[in-house]
């Protein structure tokens, strides 16, 4: 019968360095960007929110803005994602009660860009439309109204789960990290799911980094 043990001090030491390392750059990354956002959605989202659609001019992504935001988030979130899933795969052998902050950190971010890709893209576009005035844009005031206030709350949205996120990844890096339990014999269900799911974020990465 299969029972758990404690691998070797070197492979501990191992994959303590390269789960630390992760969380370095991850709890950076939350950091980084969740100060970032919430100064957007403050001020940038502020501004051009204020009064649409004759506000909708000051979307810091049309033509008349020198700066597309996307050059500063798109890269920062794809590093983010990267050291946030290096942290749980090298983290995986940790107890539970560690490794769920690695896992909320991982999937904080994940879950964030599929809203942001799902969500706010299309209606991105639909505003960047309106800003224009190209004849395909909304022209109904209410509808434009309705959507610039959806936009503002959902950012709030992404605000919370940055929130988790870096809370998580705080969480994780400070407190000492756990002796590494042996692999146990993981039943086939089981890695059929964790290959779906890998499938997944690989097949998520590739559409998000093809729509660039």
């Amino acid at each position: 019968m299969a029972t758990n043990f404690y691998p070797s001090n070197h492979e501990t030491s191992w994959q303590q360095r390269l789960t630390r390392f992760f969380l370095w750059v991850s709890v950076l990354a939350w950091g980084v960007l969740l100060g970032a956002k919430v100064f957007d959605l403050r001020v940038l989202v502020g501004a051009w929110s204020a009064s649409p659609p004759q506000s909708l001019v000051l979307l810091p992504y049309g033509p008349q803005y020198p700066v597309d935001t996307g050059e500063f988030f798109i890269p920062s979130s794809a590093a983010l994602l990267v050291a946030a899933s290096g942290a749980l795969i090298s983290g995986w052998k940790t107890p539970w009660k560690y490794r769920v902050w690695l896992m909320l950190s991982a999937a904080m971010i994940l879950v964030t860009l599929i809203f942001t890709v799902s969500v706010f893209w299309p209606r991105n576009a639909a505003l960047w439309q309106v800003a224009k005035g190209a004849p395909t844009a909304m022209k109904d005031r209410d509808a434009i109204i309705l959507m610039v206030r959806e936009w503002v709350r959902y950012d709030w949205v992404r605000v919370a789960m940055a929130t988790i996120g870096f809370v998580s990844s705080v969480r994780a890096i400070s407190i000492p990290f756990p002796p590494l339990l042996a692999a146990v014999p993981t039943p086939l269900i089981v890695k059929l799911m964790y290959a779906v799911s890998i499938g997944a974020v690989a097949l998520f990465i590739a559409y998000f980094l093809s729509s660039l």
